[in-house]
């Protein structure tokens, strides 16, 4: 696949903590005096949003400029690079993070594969290396699966898994991890360079669209393409869809052109054809193929982070989610009026037990009804069903308090699943 020699990131080393970091994801800045254009030290900082990389960058150039007698003046603007676009005289002046001194090494290729041995003997024969994307198991049973599947391109196959990297400075939560979920589609499509650009861009529409559906927010996410250097060893063009975390604008699902890099390597590698047969043009070859790639646990912080809201309510600050309901964790919390009632109880119970066998739903039944729907509205559980005395006194049916509007309608027991199945589920 290319992944052991084309498969790395720039590593930077401090060579008096030991420290290692992404050169990519440290900044450095000169500190240029405005009044005499004269540069008196640089600034390195980690990535971050921009207004916390900002405030890092004014804290350390203050300290700088103590150190070197310019307290008190003005500086310019910082202008920001990775290091990755430094050169060896300025690496020279550029503290490192860990040590506050010019002490880090200049990039270098960092191998992003996890290492291991299977067997019993630990010698280069037993060296393996677990998967860095899942897109290889699809390409390896390309063959099996069109001859089993009768498809025709352009056709599609879709796989989630596991995938392990081993990252230099794994981060910011679930955001950047050694091992995480990944869910990847290989469409395969003809060869040629008019063909794949309008697939491509199909795509593009087609997985943003996505997004949205689960309910990301579109004022969050942006478009990042990648050219000359930036792209990977088997990329032929990619597009990254882009989502504003609080740590910064960082991506969140790659779109690539992958070309037939994959199945020649794999047809060279093997010496076993996978060759397509287009029986409208009579032609053979290798298909080319578009590769949309989503890391979920990226997606969930992203969701998280989306559904984030506060209103008031009755005068009171509300913190909650605002999952779509097709999307939230809990669809429904049940709540008896009291839990000391057992004609209350044992109605809600067997509505709870109803429900739970078509979604994830909670029971709650301590404290004030109010307190109990903040606690749904927290983990973004979109309807709360009431049981009181009207229900088991009169026959009038639940309360379903909807969680984003607080709003609360009445409906008999036999219309509470197919409203909710409309609402959650759209039919």
């Amino acid at each position: 696949s290319g992944h052991l020699d084309g498969f790395s990131d720039p590593m930077c080393d401090c060579k008096e903590t030991k420290l290692r970091y992404r050169a990519d994801q440290l900044f450095a800045s000169p500190i240029v005096l405005k009044e005499t254009s004269e540069t008196v030290g640089w600034v390195c900082i980690q990535e971050a949003n921009d207004a916390d990389m900002l405030k890092a960058a004014k804290k350390m150039a203050k300290k700088i400029m103590k150190e070197n007698g310019h307290k008190g003046k003005e500086i310019e603007g910082f202008n920001f690079r990775d290091l990755t676009e430094v050169t060896e005289e300025e690496m020279a002046f550029i503290p490192s993070p860990g040590s506050g001194s010019p002490t880090l090494t200049m990039p270098r290729d960092f191998n992003l594969m996890f290492q291991t041995n299977v067997g019993a003997m630990s010698d280069a024969s037993s060296v393996a290396y677990l998967r860095p994307e899942t897109a290889q198991g699809i390409f390896i049973n390309f063959k099996n699966a069109l001859g089993t599947s009768r498809a025709k391109i352009p056709f599609g196959i879709a796989q989630i898994g596991k995938a392990f990297r081993n990252e230099i400075t794994p981060r910011n939560f679930i955001f950047r991890s050694r091992e995480f979920e990944q869910m990847e589609v290989e469409y395969f499509i003809p060869p040629g360079d008019d063909v794949w650009q309008p697939f491509h861009e199909k795509w593009m529409q087609e997985s943003k669209d996505f997004l949205l559906s689960v309910g990301l927010r579109e004022d969050l996410m942006g478009w990042d393409v990648h050219e000359g250097d930036g792209l990977a060893h088997y990329a032929r063009a990619c597009t990254d869809i882009t989502f504003r975390f609080p740590f910064g604008e960082q991506e969140l699902m790659g779109i690539a052109a992958r070309g037939n890099f994959d199945l020649t390597q794999h047809t060279e590698g093997s010496g076993k054809s996978l060759e397509y047969y287009d029986e409208q043009s009579k032609e053979r070859y290798i298909p080319h193929c578009i590769e949309p790639s989503l890391g979920v646990d990226r997606l969930i912080l992203a969701l998280i982070c989306s559904a984030y809201a506060e209103d008031e309510v009755n005068g009171e600050k509300r913190n909650f989610l605002k999952f779509d309901p097709k999307i939230a964790p809990v669809k429904v919390t049940v709540l008896p009026l009291l839990k000391n009632k057992e004609q209350l109880v044992s109605v809600a119970r067997e509505l709870y037990d109803k429900l739970k066998m078509r979604w994830n739903v909670s029971w709650d039944a301590s404290g004030a009804v109010g307190r109990r729907y903040r606690r749904a509205d927290e983990v973004g559980t979109p309807f709360c069903i009431t049981i009181d005395f009207d229900t088991i006194e009169k026959d009038a049916g639940v309360t379903i308090r909807d969680r984003d509007t607080t709003e609360q309608i009445r409906l008999s027991m036999d219309e509470v699943i197919p409203y909710l199945s409309e609402k959650i589920d759209g039919y």
